[in-house]
């Protein structure tokens, strides 16, 4: 099969979907311009150089440079996350332990399963898959938890005046912010094949491999990610919601 060769031209020729999304979002005041352009430059600065990062950790086979890269992208998606959740008081620890925890678990499950190697070309895929996903449903579900506690501050104060500690009068919240924050990865899962076509299969099957093998890797993966982002997502909100009350279980004015 002959390799896949993309030129800059025809990388600088799709740039016309972003100048719709942009348009998009001038026209309906959604003021994403700035967000879109900055994701747009950054996405093709930082690929670049973390191919040729990637490509270098391949070469020297070294699992110290695997953890190294994988607590760097827990560290940046920390950052990133917290950029969303910043209405969360002390969203940073949450979040934080939330995707090392992730990492640490699913991808120590995976490899004491046997299902994948102790190789560098398994756990940079895998792990960065993991943690991004993580990222994304933890600022979403600390989003959504930050918007819930603004909305229903008379009601869960009403709670706590009765009596309510405040794991009780945050429960309910809790609960729907986690179910924002695994949606997305639900929803992917159950249209996997009809509706989204995942990017490992498909690039397997683009490859070369066989279907049932494109297949089954990806069925594993999809799977491992349903295991991180819910994990992610249960340690973000319980721990988040903690930092809009006091240790009087009193809800905090921010």
């Amino acid at each position: 099969m002959s390799a896949i060769s993309i030129t800059l031209g025809e990388v600088a020729a799709s740039l016309a979907l972003i100048a719709v999304a942009i348009a998009v979002s001038f026209w309906r005041r959604a003021e994403l311009e700035q967000d879109i352009a900055v994701a747009v430059l950054r996405s093709f600065v930082q690929l670049t150089a973390v191919g040729y990062v990637i490509q270098a950790i391949f070469d020297t086979d070294s699992l110290w440079l695997v953890a190294a890269l994988l607590a760097g992208m827990v560290a940046f998606g920390t950052w990133t996350a917290h950029g969303r959740a910043k209405a969360v008081p002390g969203a940073t620890g949450p979040i934080l332990l939330a995707l090392a925890v992730s990492a640490a678990v699913t991808l120590g499950l995976v490899l004491a399963l046997g299902v994948f190697e102790a190789k560098p070309r398994y756990l940079v895929p895998v792990g960065g898959m993991v943690i991004g996903n993580s990222m994304t449903a933890v600022a979403v579900a600390l989003n959504r938890l930050a918007d819930e506690m603004h909305d229903g501050r008379r009601q869960i104060e009403a709670m706590l005046a009765l009596g309510a500690t405040s794991f009780q009068a945050a429960r309910a919240t809790v609960a729907r912010s986690l179910r924002s924050g695994m949606i997305p990865l639900v929803d992917s899962t159950k249209t996997t094949g009809i509706v989204f076509f995942p990017g490992t299969m498909v690039g397997m099957l683009v490859a070369g491999a066989e279907p049932v093998d494109a297949v089954r890797l990806q069925v594993v993966l999809l799977w491992v990610l349903l295991g991180a982002v819910a994990l992610a997502g249960l340690i973000a909100v319980s721990l988040g919601y903690r930092g809009f009350f006091t240790e009087a279980h009193q809800l905090r004015d921010v």
